[in-house]
């Protein structure tokens, strides 16, 4: 038996590419209609929202650079316009070329921390203030997408990557218990290697490949794989799970 249409929208930041992608379209699948955020790759994300539509959902693709603040607010009055807020991913993040510590300056670590945690939680913040019953609103679900860089550190790659997803987790956890009593569940996945673009933008690109081999289940994940898991703890079946960070990490 399917499942219900779930009545709302779903905001998925980075939405145009691998796991903002993957995850966009299992939450159509199950019923929501879905704005997805993206920061400059406007036919790949409207390639994701055709995507969506196959499934009956009506999808918006909206340009939202969370580099700057003011695109939370137009990724949310975008969603505004396909209906009533009831879940986030906050999927959107980046990493910089490898690097260690002492050779990492301000402007980095001040872009990294802005769009994977600043955004996060101003992302978080209008999904609150739209999904909070005492608010007038129905409730609903975030998502954070984690990393399990915050566990590992990510010695001599990316500590800093690894930091600012250390942050999501423990967003996660005191975000849920602020407002489980106006109906919004927060929760969090950390992915270990996932074959997606992300890794080329640390100079990378067949990292993952290449490391995916050493994990317990001996390969790298794909991007459907940990949407599946983000998509469930959006739906009913996860009533009862709030401030949970999930592993999807092959054993790692």
């Amino acid at each position: 038996m399917s499942e219900p249409r779930i009545p709302g929208v779903a905001v998925v930041t980075g939405g145009g590419r691998g796991i903002g992608a993957a995850c966009s379209v299992a939450l159509a699948r199950l019923g929501w209609d879905v704005c997805l955020g993206y920061r400059a790759d406007s036919a790949a994300a409207e390639q994701v929202a055709r995507r969506c539509r196959e499934f009956g959902a009506a999808a918006a693709a909206a340009a939202a650079d969370l580099a700057q603040p003011a695109a939370v607010t137009d990724l949310f009055a975008a969603a505004d316009r396909l209906g009533p807020v009831t879940a986030l991913v906050n999927n959107a993040g980046m990493v910089a070329p490898t690097a260690r510590v002492d050779e990492m300056d301000a402007a980095r670590l001040n872009q990294i921390f802005t769009v994977n945690v600043v955004a996060a939680f101003l992302c978080a913040g209008a999904a609150v203030r739209r999904m909070s019953t005492r608010r007038g609103g129905l409730g609903g679900s975030i998502v954070n997408v984690s990393s399990a860089a915050a566990r590992l550190g990510s010695p001599g790659t990316y500590v800093d990557y690894a930091a600012s997803k250390g942050a999501l987790d423990t967003m996660t956890v005191g975000l849920a218990q602020e407002v489980a009593e106006e109906g919004i569940r927060v929760n969090a996945v950390r992915p270990g290697y996932i074959d997606t673009e992300i890794h080329a933008s640390g100079g990378d690109p067949g990292r993952a490949r290449r490391l995916g081999v050493a994990v317990p289940l001996g390969r790298p994940g794909r991007a459907e794989e940990v949407a599946a898991a983000v998509a469930w703890l959006c739906t009913a079946q996860a009533s009862y799970v709030t401030g949970a960070v999930l592993d999807v990490s092959g054993g790692r």
